[in-house]
Protein backbone atom coordinates (compact mmCIF):
# COMPACT_ATOMS: atom_id res chain seq x y z
CA UNK A 1 0.00 0.00 0.00
CA UNK A 2 1.52 3.25 -0.65
CA UNK A 3 2.47 6.11 1.72
CA UNK A 4 -0.70 8.37 0.43
CA UNK A 5 -3.14 5.25 0.99
CA UNK A 6 -1.67 4.88 4.21
CA UNK A 7 -2.12 8.51 5.53
CA UNK A 8 -6.17 8.38 3.94
CA UNK A 9 -6.73 5.40 5.89
CA UNK A 10 -5.10 5.92 9.21
CA UNK A 11 -3.41 3.09 8.82
CA UNK A 12 0.02 3.42 10.96
CA UNK A 13 2.20 0.06 9.98
CA UNK A 14 5.47 1.11 11.64
CA UNK A 15 5.68 0.86 15.42
CA UNK A 16 8.49 1.75 17.86
CA UNK A 17 10.21 -0.69 19.76
CA UNK A 18 11.00 1.42 22.51
CA UNK A 19 7.51 3.06 23.19
CA UNK A 20 5.07 1.45 21.28
CA UNK A 21 3.77 4.57 18.95
CA UNK A 22 2.98 3.94 15.61
CA UNK A 23 3.39 5.95 12.45
CA UNK A 24 1.89 5.84 8.67
CA UNK A 25 5.41 6.82 7.37
CA UNK A 26 8.75 5.07 8.15
CA UNK A 27 10.57 8.35 7.63
CA UNK A 28 8.52 9.54 10.68
CA UNK A 29 8.77 6.28 12.61
CA UNK A 30 13.09 6.75 11.93
CA UNK A 31 12.82 10.95 13.04
CA UNK A 32 10.88 9.69 16.17
CA UNK A 33 13.13 7.06 17.51
CA UNK A 34 16.29 9.84 17.47
CA UNK A 35 13.95 11.18 20.95
CA UNK A 36 15.43 7.51 22.60
CA UNK A 37 18.67 7.70 20.84
CA UNK A 38 19.46 10.88 21.29
CA UNK A 39 20.97 10.79 17.88
CA UNK A 40 21.26 14.68 16.10
CA UNK A 41 22.27 14.53 12.55
CA UNK A 42 21.58 18.31 11.57
CA UNK A 43 24.42 20.12 12.36
CA UNK A 44 24.70 24.18 12.24
CA UNK A 45 27.24 25.31 10.14
CA UNK A 46 28.26 28.44 11.83
CA UNK A 47 27.68 27.41 15.73
CA UNK A 48 27.58 23.64 15.74
CA UNK A 49 24.31 23.76 17.45
CA UNK A 50 22.62 19.82 16.19
CA UNK A 51 19.16 18.77 15.62
CA UNK A 52 17.08 15.51 15.27
CA UNK A 53 15.00 16.94 12.17
CA UNK A 54 16.62 18.56 9.21
CA UNK A 55 13.36 21.19 9.60
CA UNK A 56 14.53 22.13 12.76
CA UNK A 57 18.01 22.98 11.38
CA UNK A 58 16.83 25.05 8.40
CA UNK A 59 14.88 27.32 10.99
CA UNK A 60 17.83 27.78 13.45
CA UNK A 61 19.97 29.00 10.53
CA UNK A 62 17.84 31.74 10.31
CA UNK A 63 18.65 33.07 14.00
CA UNK A 64 22.01 33.82 11.69
CA UNK A 65 20.97 35.22 8.81
CA UNK A 66 18.11 37.26 10.07
CA UNK A 67 15.54 35.81 7.25
CA UNK A 68 12.09 35.87 8.11
CA UNK A 69 9.84 34.79 5.32
CA UNK A 70 6.27 34.94 6.81
CA UNK A 71 4.48 38.03 7.10
CA UNK A 72 1.74 39.08 8.65
CA UNK A 73 -0.44 41.13 6.00
CA UNK A 74 -2.42 42.93 8.49
CA UNK A 75 0.94 45.04 10.12
CA UNK A 76 3.53 43.42 8.57
CA UNK A 77 5.39 41.65 11.00
CA UNK A 78 7.87 39.02 9.76
CA UNK A 79 8.83 35.58 11.40
CA UNK A 80 10.90 32.97 10.93
CA UNK A 81 8.32 30.14 11.09
CA UNK A 82 4.96 30.10 9.74
CA UNK A 83 3.30 28.57 13.44
CA UNK A 84 4.94 32.12 14.87
CA UNK A 85 2.79 33.89 12.17
CA UNK A 86 -0.14 32.26 12.48
CA UNK A 87 -0.05 32.49 16.56
CA UNK A 88 0.51 36.21 15.75
CA UNK A 89 -2.22 36.61 13.59
CA UNK A 90 -4.82 35.38 16.12
CA UNK A 91 -4.20 38.88 17.85
CA UNK A 92 -5.98 41.08 14.85
CA UNK A 93 -8.99 38.34 14.71
CA UNK A 94 -9.26 37.89 18.03
CA UNK A 95 -9.68 34.23 17.86
CA UNK A 96 -8.74 31.89 20.63
CA UNK A 97 -9.26 28.12 19.64
CA UNK A 98 -7.89 26.91 22.87
CA UNK A 99 -10.80 26.79 26.15
CA UNK A 100 -10.01 25.84 29.29
CA UNK A 101 -12.30 23.05 30.19
CA UNK A 102 -13.20 24.13 33.66
CA UNK A 103 -13.81 27.63 33.51
CA UNK A 104 -14.33 28.35 29.80
CA UNK A 105 -11.31 30.85 29.91
CA UNK A 106 -9.99 31.25 25.77
CA UNK A 107 -6.05 31.37 24.75
CA UNK A 108 -4.74 32.59 21.55
CA UNK A 109 -1.77 30.13 22.52
CA UNK A 110 -1.79 26.57 23.61
CA UNK A 111 1.20 26.51 25.68
CA UNK A 112 -1.04 29.46 27.41
CA UNK A 113 -3.86 27.53 28.10
CA UNK A 114 -1.51 24.22 29.39
CA UNK A 115 0.01 27.10 31.85
CA UNK A 116 -3.65 28.54 32.90
CA UNK A 117 -4.76 25.16 33.73
CA UNK A 118 -2.01 24.48 36.37
CA UNK A 119 -4.10 27.61 37.98
CA UNK A 120 -6.83 24.89 38.92
CA UNK A 121 -4.40 21.89 39.26
CA UNK A 122 -1.83 23.78 41.73
CA UNK A 123 1.05 22.05 39.62
CA UNK A 124 4.12 23.83 40.02
CA UNK A 125 6.45 21.22 37.82
CA UNK A 126 9.42 23.83 37.94
CA UNK A 127 11.21 24.08 41.42
CA UNK A 128 14.72 26.17 42.61
CA UNK A 129 17.30 24.15 43.71
CA UNK A 130 18.92 26.76 45.88
CA UNK A 131 15.35 27.51 48.00
CA UNK A 132 12.68 24.53 46.98
CA UNK A 133 10.14 27.44 45.24
CA UNK A 134 7.80 26.30 42.75
CA UNK A 135 6.59 27.80 39.73
CA UNK A 136 4.20 26.88 37.19
CA UNK A 137 6.02 28.34 34.13
CA UNK A 138 9.82 27.58 33.36
CA UNK A 139 10.51 31.52 32.36
CA UNK A 140 9.32 32.28 35.98
CA UNK A 141 11.95 29.92 37.45
CA UNK A 142 14.31 31.34 35.59
CA UNK A 143 13.84 35.24 37.07
CA UNK A 144 13.58 33.73 40.64
CA UNK A 145 16.97 32.18 39.80
CA UNK A 146 18.01 35.81 39.49
CA UNK A 147 17.09 36.78 43.13
CA UNK A 148 19.85 34.09 44.06
CA UNK A 149 22.70 35.33 41.65
CA UNK A 150 21.84 38.68 41.52
CA UNK A 151 21.96 38.95 37.69
CA UNK A 152 20.20 41.82 35.84
CA UNK A 153 20.45 40.64 32.23
CA UNK A 154 18.72 43.73 30.91
CA UNK A 155 20.26 47.06 31.05
CA UNK A 156 19.40 50.73 29.94
CA UNK A 157 21.52 52.43 27.36
CA UNK A 158 20.53 55.85 28.43
CA UNK A 159 21.39 55.78 32.26
CA UNK A 160 22.69 52.30 33.33
CA UNK A 161 19.82 50.82 35.06
CA UNK A 162 19.75 47.17 34.91
CA UNK A 163 16.68 44.65 35.69
CA UNK A 164 16.30 41.53 36.11
CA UNK A 165 13.54 41.28 34.03
CA UNK A 166 12.51 42.56 30.32
CA UNK A 167 9.07 43.21 31.60
CA UNK A 168 10.96 45.92 33.87
CA UNK A 169 13.57 46.97 31.31
CA UNK A 170 10.98 48.42 28.91
CA UNK A 171 8.69 49.91 31.28
CA UNK A 172 11.82 51.79 32.52
CA UNK A 173 12.45 53.47 29.00
CA UNK A 174 9.40 54.60 29.21
CA UNK A 175 10.51 57.06 31.33
CA UNK A 176 13.05 58.10 29.07
CA UNK A 177 11.00 58.03 25.67
CA UNK A 178 7.68 59.26 27.91
CA UNK A 179 5.81 56.92 26.21
CA UNK A 180 2.39 56.28 27.93
CA UNK A 181 0.91 53.26 26.05
CA UNK A 182 -2.08 52.84 28.20
CA UNK A 183 -5.15 55.42 27.73
CA UNK A 184 -8.12 56.11 29.91
CA UNK A 185 -11.25 55.46 27.42
CA UNK A 186 -13.25 58.09 29.67
CA UNK A 187 -10.78 60.89 30.37
CA UNK A 188 -7.97 60.05 27.70
CA UNK A 189 -5.60 60.35 30.22
CA UNK A 190 -2.17 58.29 29.22
CA UNK A 191 -0.18 56.20 31.73
CA UNK A 192 3.40 54.11 30.92
CA UNK A 193 1.90 51.05 32.69
CA UNK A 194 -1.05 48.88 32.41
CA UNK A 195 -1.92 48.76 36.15
CA UNK A 196 -1.68 52.14 36.63
CA UNK A 197 -4.56 52.93 34.23
CA UNK A 198 -6.15 50.07 35.88
CA UNK A 199 -6.02 51.97 39.24
CA UNK A 200 -7.09 55.40 37.76
CA UNK A 201 -10.26 54.17 36.22
CA UNK A 202 -11.43 53.10 39.87
CA UNK A 203 -11.52 56.93 40.27
CA UNK A 204 -14.44 56.90 37.55
CA UNK A 205 -15.99 53.77 38.60
CA UNK A 206 -15.71 54.50 42.12
CA UNK A 207 -14.73 50.89 42.67
CA UNK A 208 -12.71 50.30 46.13
CA UNK A 209 -11.94 46.95 46.29
CA UNK A 210 -9.99 47.27 49.49
CA UNK A 211 -11.96 47.36 52.73
CA UNK A 212 -10.24 48.07 56.17
CA UNK A 213 -12.03 45.24 58.35
CA UNK A 214 -11.88 47.46 61.71
CA UNK A 215 -13.79 50.48 60.56
CA UNK A 216 -15.41 49.70 56.87
CA UNK A 217 -13.08 52.18 54.99
CA UNK A 218 -12.33 50.85 51.98
CA UNK A 219 -9.90 51.88 49.02
CA UNK A 220 -9.16 51.73 45.46
CA UNK A 221 -5.19 50.05 46.20
CA UNK A 222 -4.03 47.76 48.60
CA UNK A 223 -0.99 49.67 49.68
CA UNK A 224 -3.70 52.27 50.88
CA UNK A 225 -5.78 49.67 53.15
CA UNK A 226 -2.28 48.58 54.56
CA UNK A 227 -1.23 52.19 55.61
CA UNK A 228 -4.79 52.93 56.55
CA UNK A 229 -4.75 50.27 59.01
CA UNK A 230 -1.90 51.23 60.64
CA UNK A 231 -3.76 54.08 62.05
CA UNK A 232 -5.72 51.86 63.96
CA UNK A 233 -2.87 49.34 65.21
CA UNK A 234 0.03 52.85 65.99
CA UNK A 235 2.44 50.93 63.76
CA UNK A 236 5.36 53.34 62.58
CA UNK A 237 7.81 50.38 60.71
CA UNK A 238 9.66 53.39 59.01
CA UNK A 239 12.46 54.83 61.06
CA UNK A 240 14.59 57.82 60.95
CA UNK A 241 18.39 56.88 61.18
CA UNK A 242 19.27 60.27 62.34
CA UNK A 243 16.92 61.95 64.83
CA UNK A 244 14.41 58.21 65.40
CA UNK A 245 11.34 60.07 64.28
CA UNK A 246 9.62 56.92 63.09
CA UNK A 247 6.30 57.08 60.19
CA UNK A 248 3.57 55.01 58.99
CA UNK A 249 4.61 55.40 55.81
CA UNK A 250 7.90 54.81 53.85
CA UNK A 251 7.07 57.90 51.30
CA UNK A 252 6.77 60.19 54.35
CA UNK A 253 9.83 58.75 55.71
CA UNK A 254 11.60 59.78 52.90
CA UNK A 255 10.45 62.98 52.66
CA UNK A 256 10.95 63.60 56.63
CA UNK A 257 14.91 62.76 55.34
CA UNK A 258 15.23 65.73 52.90
CA UNK A 259 14.91 67.77 55.80
CA UNK A 260 18.13 66.44 57.20
CA UNK A 261 20.08 66.38 54.19
CA UNK A 262 18.39 69.36 52.66
CA UNK A 263 17.78 67.45 49.56
CA UNK A 264 14.82 68.97 47.43
CA UNK A 265 14.73 66.96 44.15
CA UNK A 266 11.75 68.74 42.66
CA UNK A 267 12.48 72.07 41.03
CA UNK A 268 10.51 74.60 39.19
CA UNK A 269 11.50 75.24 35.28
CA UNK A 270 10.17 78.87 35.59
CA UNK A 271 11.93 80.33 38.81
CA UNK A 272 14.44 77.64 39.83
CA UNK A 273 12.46 77.38 43.48
CA UNK A 274 13.38 73.96 44.73
CA UNK A 275 11.28 71.35 46.99
CA UNK A 276 11.35 68.43 49.24
CA UNK A 277 7.29 67.11 48.09
CA UNK A 278 6.38 66.66 44.33
CA UNK A 279 3.15 68.23 45.76
CA UNK A 280 4.73 71.05 46.83
CA UNK A 281 6.10 71.79 43.60
CA UNK A 282 2.48 71.16 41.70
CA UNK A 283 1.36 73.92 44.12
CA UNK A 284 3.77 76.13 43.46
CA UNK A 285 3.51 75.93 39.77
CA UNK A 286 0.14 77.13 40.12
CA UNK A 287 1.60 80.60 40.59
CA UNK A 288 3.08 80.73 37.38
CA UNK A 289 -0.05 78.98 35.07
CA UNK A 290 -2.53 80.98 37.30
CA UNK A 291 -4.32 77.78 37.12
CA UNK A 292 -7.34 77.58 40.20
CA UNK A 293 -8.46 74.66 40.06
CA UNK A 294 -10.88 73.94 42.95
CA UNK A 295 -13.97 76.27 42.43
CA UNK A 296 -16.61 77.48 44.68
CA UNK A 297 -20.05 76.01 43.69
CA UNK A 298 -22.01 79.06 45.73
CA UNK A 299 -19.95 82.00 44.12
CA UNK A 300 -17.88 80.53 41.28
CA UNK A 301 -14.63 81.77 43.20
CA UNK A 302 -11.63 79.56 42.04
CA UNK A 303 -8.53 78.36 44.24
CA UNK A 304 -5.22 77.04 43.64
CA UNK A 305 -5.66 74.61 46.83
CA UNK A 306 -8.69 72.54 48.40
CA UNK A 307 -8.03 73.37 51.42
CA UNK A 308 -8.43 77.47 50.91
CA UNK A 309 -11.88 76.72 48.91
CA UNK A 310 -13.24 74.66 51.41
CA UNK A 311 -12.16 77.61 54.13
CA UNK A 312 -13.94 80.59 51.67
CA UNK A 313 -17.20 78.21 51.50
CA UNK A 314 -17.48 78.48 55.37
CA UNK A 315 -17.89 82.36 54.60
CA UNK A 316 -21.57 81.43 52.87
CA UNK A 317 -22.35 78.74 55.62
CA UNK A 318 -21.32 80.93 58.61
CA UNK A 319 -19.46 77.72 60.17
CA UNK A 320 -15.83 77.58 61.51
Amino acid sequence: MSQQMQTQTGEKPYVCEVCDHSFSQKIHMLEHMRTHTGEKPYSCEICDSSFTLKQNMLVHMRTHTGEKPYSCEVCGNSFTQKIHMVDHMRRHTGEKPYSCEICDSSFTLKQNMVVHMRTHTGKKPYSCEVCGFSFTQKGSLTQHMRSHTGEKPYSCDVCSSSFVTKQHYVQHMRIHTGEKPYSCEICGSSFTLKQTMLLHMRTHTGKKPYSCEVCGLSFTQRCMLLQHVRTHTGERPYSCEICGSSFARKQTMVEHMRRHTGDKPYSCGVCGSSFIRKRLLVLHMRKHTGEKPYSCEICGSSFTQKCNMLQHKRTHTNTK
